[in-house]
């Protein structure tokens, strides 16, 4: 697969960047900042990460790898206000609420949003130690990760975009939720006279592949534009109402017709939506991390983790990754730490954390290698922002399995029988491979090779019911071989959020958590030394 071309801002807004930077680096004189993005596809998981992360700080979560916590020198962390009046302050409070009182998952990322966190810390050096406690601002930026994914664009003329995007929705995995927009595609003539009604047609049927894309059945990545998904206030514009023809890439459209005016659209795409994201956002980070939901694109087969594989390789390859400097800080900031997170880590037995961390560096070591030698850290890890289910070992037919136990959300089943909302519920998930090579050799191996050679005797793994009092298991699945991941069937069980503990004093304990603190550590704990 050909790297992505990283997109560039233009002289004007680099101008314009570089002097946002400045303002930020001379308000650092008396307090740093560190921009921190946060990101992923939908449903990965970043509105729980945020607020997950903020509680723990606030309310002294248990952080044993966060080396601040844990040696006592993290003396606070408060809430500032919002330092960007032009950006959308990230609603914390009702998110936990949400999570606590309510014990529901809050609503997904929709629009970008922004939240700064105050931390006060005793520095490690004598010297800092001198001229009192350490200050640092955390502005947490949060943006869906389908805008990430647009950035590419910027770098491609609609008609490469067009034929990338149709030879995509003819693979396998793409063709069933593509079928209606790509007949109703390759019917129309791109040279024909421009129709405003043919426009919204095509731009209406295309919204609906991409919205059965991204449903839980295919689990697809990598479908851009992402604005497409969540308009906003441009539902209805022009900028939104585009759609790709059936043309080679190198197809030159036709003074006023259809296809010009698909261009033309697409242009006004990237400049009304991509490049303001990229300039006054984007290009001001610092440190990011990506929160992947790989569990997702396991259960629903091969095709979907090579488009997994692919939307990542497109994310990484859009960062500015390279070692920061006072003067890039000024001039253009470079993300230096990057975080590739799978999440949902607690659906799983923590014997296949390391084996689901070993799958996503995989997913992600092309790309991994290319920005390191830019100077950029990297980072992988199994990662459970809320941690909603503990784990047990129960019994069946004579044989102990490591099972997770937790409360279903309502309307969860199990082999067609519905499980109850109100009681713990017991699940054994299955094994992941100990060596991801067993996943990959059944993948696709380039884009224009998308047959899939899967054993139809092997059983999925993943998603087996374990014990509870009234669901009982089938016979324990094979460990030594890898689960067909063709099934689209099986899926996990989708919890409630703990109930929190109180203390004899009755103050309510923080969320717990699988390894926030190590990824805290890795993205902010040296800026506190």
């Amino acid at each position: 697969m050909p790297s992505p071309r990283l997109p560039e801002l233009g002289l004007l807004d680099q101008a314009r960047t570089a002097l946002a930077n400045a303002g930020d680096f001379a308000m650092g004189f008396a307090t740093p900042t560190l921009r921190l993005g946060v990101t992923g596809l939908s449903r990965a998981g970043k509105t729980v990460f945020i607020t997950a992360l903020v509680h723990n700080l606030v309310h002294g979560g248990r952080l044993p790898l966060f080396e601040p916590a844990a040696r006592g020198r993290l003396s606070r962390a408060e809430l500032e206000p919002q330092p960007d009046d032009a950006v959308p302050r990230f609603d914390v409070e009702a998110h936990v609420a949400t999570l606590i009182e309510k014990r529901l998952w809050p609503s997904s990322t929709r629009r970008i949003s922004e939240l700064r966190l105050t931390l006060e810390f005793q520095s490690t050096s004598l010297f800092a130690r001198a001229f009192g406690r350490g200050r640092l601002h955390l502005d947490i930026v949060d943006y869906p990760g389908e805008w990430l994914l647009d950035l590419p664009l910027l770098t491609k003329t609609w008609a490469e975009w067009s034929a990338e995007t149709l030879a995509r929705s003819r693979r396998p995995g793409h063709a069933r939720a593509a079928g209606d927009w790509l007949a109703a595609t390759v019917a129309v003539d791109p040279a024909m006279p421009e129709s405003e009604s043919e426009a919204r047609r095509l731009a209406g049927l295309f919204t609906d592949y991409l919205r059965a894309a991204r449903a839980d059945e295919h689990a697809l990545s990598t479908l851009p534009p992402g604005r497409f998904l969540m308009p906003g206030d441009l539902e209805g514009s022009p900028a939104l109402t585009f759609a790709p023809l059936d043309v080679a890439a190198d197809f030159v459209a036709p003074a006023k017709s259809l296809a010009a005016m698909m261009e033309r659209r697409y242009e006004a795409y990237k400049d009304v939506v991509v490049r303001p994201f990229f300039r006054d956002h984007f290009a001001r980070l610092d440190r990011q991390i990506v929160l992947v939901d790989a569990l997702q694109a396991l259960n629903a087969g091969p095709e979907a983790i090579a488009d997994l594989r692919e939307a990542l390789a497109g994310i990484l390859a859009c960062f500015r990754p390279g070692r920061a400097s006072w003067l890039a800080s000024i001039l253009t900031r470079r993300i230096d730490r990057i975080v590739f997170a799978a999440t949902k880590a607690d659906h799983l037995h923590r014997t296949s954390h390391d084996r689901l961390e070993k799958i996503l560096r995989r997913l992600v070591d092309e790309a991994m290698e290319r920005a390191s030698l830019q100077g950029a850290e990297i980072d992988v890890v199994a990662l459970a922002a809320v941690r909603a289910t503990r784990e047990a070992i129960v019994e069946h037919d004579g044989e102990k399995l490591p099972a997770i136990l937790g409360v279903p959300l309502p309307g969860e089943t199990v082999a067609g029988e519905d499980l109850d909302p109100t009681a713990e519920f017991a699940l054994f998930p299955g094994d992941l491979p100990e060596d991801p090579d067993e996943l990959f050799a059944i993948l696709p191996e380039s884009e224009s090779e998308h047959e899939v050679a899967v054993d139809s005797d092997s059983e999925h793994e993943l998603g087996r019911p374990a014990v509870s009092d009234s669901h009982a298991t089938t016979s324990p699945p094979d460990r030594n071989h890898f689960a067909n991941l063709s099934d689209p069937t099986l899926a996990f069980v989708r919890f409630r959020p703990p109930r929190l503990e109180r203390t004899a004093e009755g103050l309510t304990l923080s969320l717990p958590h699988i390894r926030l603190d190590r990824v805290l550590q890795f993205l902010i704990g040296d800026r506190m030394s």
